[in-house]
């Protein structure tokens, strides 16, 4: 069973930094695209970004609103999302997410299958 952790949010003013972890048990998330996305209260959820190894390497691929300040990373089962420079309108609930059906690195949430449970961050003076 892919079951998916995140950790790492919290409270943060604007200007400064958080790292989130998505953590897995039991699958090799190597073969598979791993997104974030976020919900904040009386909005549609967004794709935040998504990578996938790819050559050796890794493909990413940002939303508009967090390009030059998310970034995605991973490490053997944990993915992460750096965010700096947050802002207000960065405030959400993150949720990682894995697309066991394609390898293509995609912000659309309905092409991912498994879902962590998400985590708070809150940007804020």
């Amino acid at each position: 069973q892919l079951q998916l952790v995140e950790s790492g949010g919290g409270l943060v003013q604007p200007g400064g930094s958080l790292r989130l972890s998505c953590a897995n048990s039991g699958f090799n998330l190597d073969y598979y695209a791993i997104g974030w996305f976020r919900q904040a209260p009386g909005k549609e959820p967004e794709g935040v970004g998504c990578i996938v190894n790819s050559n050796g390497g890794g493909t990413s691929n940002y939303a508009d609103s967090v390009k030059g300040r998310f970034t995605i990373s991973r490490d053997k089962n944990t993915v992460y999302l750096q965010m700096n420079s947050l802002k207000p309108e960065d405030t959400a609930v993150y949720y990682c997410a894995v697309r066991v059906s394609n390898r293509q690195c995609v912000l659309n949430r309905l092409e991912y299958n498994y879902w962590g449970q998400g985590t708070q961050v809150t940007v804020s003076s």
